[in-house]
């Protein structure tokens, strides 16, 4: 993943409208340079966030950054409306933070016939050099889109047809026994926390992936694998 510091380089990357992950701005700093840039990336849709100096300096590996250091995403984001008229199955992802949970659902999904991925604006990872290299090439074929709000993102499938389902422990109905309404959305819940209770209220089924032994859920990435190749066999036995 490729580190821009200073205010000139990062203010000319995002003229330029190359891809960046985010900007971390030092907590203290301004003046109307660097709030050009931030004025930039939100129009851009670019995270920004606010350091300590230290952090950025040891991302930058220099003091010398002006305050702002932004870390260039590996690949560009797609729209959602783009994805929207011909993709049958989306993943939609509630706060998946670990980049290898990230990439290996990125993988799983487009094995299983997915048509997008959907991540979150903010607290969720994003499309680094670690995820590009877990999805394993996935990435070069399965649209991945940045949305600023998922549960606008779910109103707007709704909108355009599509139903919900979102993976939840507390959820009433075994995810083998549902039937999967095309086109289909499925929404996975972060590490530990699970789905935002907004996020569960707007799902049109909540299913659960029945458990033995004494651990409560299985790992989001791992979940995610076998929900999506159900839902892959559900779709090849009817098609």
């Amino acid at each position: 993943m490729a580190v821009l510091s200073g205010i000139n380089p990062i203010l000319e990357s995002l003229k330029a409208t190359h891809p960046l992950e985010r900007i971390l701005i030092a907590k203290g700093a301004a003046g109307p340079r660097l709030q050009q840039i931030i004025d930039l990336a939100r129009r851009a849709s670019v995270p920004v966030r606010f350091e300590e100096r230290a952090a950025l300096d040891r991302l930058a590996g220099t003091p010398a950054h002006q305050g702002v250091v932004a870390l260039g995403a590996s690949k560009t984001y797609a729209d959602l409306e783009d994805v929207i008229p011909s993709a049958k199955l989306v993943v939609i992802l509630d706060g998946v933070e670990d980049p290898h949970n990230l990439g290996a659902i990125i993988r799983t999904a487009h094995a299983a016939g997915a048509g997008a991925v959907v991540i979150p604006e903010r607290r969720a990872a994003g499309l680094t050099d670690v995820v590009a290299k877990a999805a394993a090439g996935a990435l070069e074929y399965l649209p991945v889109v940045r949305a600023g709000n998922v549960n606008r993102t779910l109103e707007l499938l709704k909108e355009n047809g599509y139903w919900i389902y979102g993976l939840d422990e507390r959820g009433t109905e075994d995810y083998d026994r549902v039937e999967y309404n095309t086109p289909t959305a499925l929404v996975f819940g972060g590490e530990g926390k699970g789905l935002h209770e907004l996020v569960r209220k707007h799902c049109d089924a909540l299913v659960r992936v029945p458990m033995e032994g004494h651990i409560p859920s299985l790992n989001v990435s791992v979940a995610a694998g076998v929900v999506l190749f159900e839902c892959k066999r559900r779709r090849s036995r009817t098609s």
